[in-house]
């Protein structure tokens, strides 16, 4: 998984500690809901069973270096 030295950093805080590897590469590949941020970073998320949480994944530009990661408490999924 490439990672930004923020992430690397960041990842150490307890909050952060939790978020398994797996869980980054599955919202990553399966979202739930993707954006693109004005400064071309992309948004996804995709709820987490074990934690009954929304997982937030920040990727860079290029798709697939991860810059942040966490739990998201005001994400509501769009209805259908």
């Amino acid at each position: 998984m490439k990672c930004t030295e923020y992430f690397l950093f960041i990842r150490q805080r307890p909050d952060r500690a939790i978020i398994k590897e797996e869980w980054i590469l599955d919202t990553i590949k399966k979202p739930i809901k993707t954006e693109v941020q004005t400064d071309g970073r992309i948004r996804k998320w995709r709820y987490i069973e074990e934690m009954g949480k929304y997982l937030r994944i920040i990727l860079l530009e290029d798709g697939e270096t991860v810059h942040n990661a966490f739990f998201d408490r005001n994400f509501k999924e769009e209805e259908k």
